[in-house]
């Protein structure tokens, strides 16, 4: 993330946490329309590659991406994902996500910069697969609380085992 001046904050650190832990825990009970609510309209949702050298800078709009999704096409997957012909998510994987090392980064206007470390634990047909990296977060400050304005999940991986793509939410 871009190192952002420190203006008067907009959430504190408690705040954030306790959005982010709201948030995992939608995404745990398979909750997704209440997740896509958290979104802003201008929101995006990216996993950049985790392949070539310099990912966790490039510009997922310009370059290959595992996951760009403006809001529209992220209330698509979710759509797609909750449906009984999602072959790779029906039944639905069993998920348990923690977070640790949440840190505000900076604060602009109504919106604030954080991250936290995640590990995302996915059990299906007797696979447990381990997705571990850091969240970037935009947060804006809304009438309705905190609202995600950008979200991206930078893998440490190199690669995606055992099947080679992400079939959930990370």
């Amino acid at each position: 993330m871009t190192d952002v001046r420190q203006e008067q904050a907009t959430a504190t650190r408690a705040d954030v946490e306790d959005f982010l832990y709201y948030e995992a825990a939608l995404l745990d009970e398979w909750r997704l329309e209440e997740w896509l609510d958290l979104f802003t309209d201008d929101a995006v949702y990216e996993i950049p590659a985790t392949d070539l050298p310099g990912h966790v800078e490039s510009d997922a709009s310009r370059t290959y991406a595992l996951v760009y999704d403006r809001k529209t096409l992220l209330e698509q997957r979710v759509i797609r994902l909750k449906k009984p012909t999602a072959h790779a998510e029906f039944p639905h994987s069993r998920t348990r996500r923690l977070l640790a090392n949440v840190r505000i980064l900076g604060a602009a206007g109504d919106e604030v910069m954080a991250t936290a470390n995640f590990i995302v634990f996915r059990g299906r047909n007797g696979r447990d697969v381990f997705y571990v990296g850091r969240y970037e977060y935009v947060l804006r400050r809304s009438p309705d609380g905190l609202k995600i304005r950008h979200r991206k999940a930078v893998l440490d991986q190199e690669t995606l085992d055992p099947h080679g793509k992400i079939s959930i939410i990370l």
